[in-house]
């Protein structure tokens, strides 16, 4: 098993946390009081693409650190 560096792994923190954000900012509007907005009902469509857009975001960012720090 190899060591990572701790300071690459910490620059996916900040994309963790906008995820957990979303989800949880996606739940507050599900409530009752912003059923009739249809802007809401738009954001919350648009929801699980972004999260999985920002998914993919931090999986080429780990691999790409994975393949600066592999010796060749």
């Amino acid at each position: 098993m190899t060591n990572h560096s701790s300071k690459k792994e910490l620059r996916l923190l900040p994309i963790l946390f906008i995820v957990i954000l979303m989800c949880v900012v996606g739940h507050f509007f599900m409530q009752a009081h912003f059923q009739n907005n249809n802007y809401v009902e738009y954001l919350l469509a648009a929801l699980p693409f972004a999260m999985f857009l920002l998914v993919v975001v931090a999986f080429k960012m780990a691999a790409k650190s994975e393949k600066n720090e592999k010796p060749e």
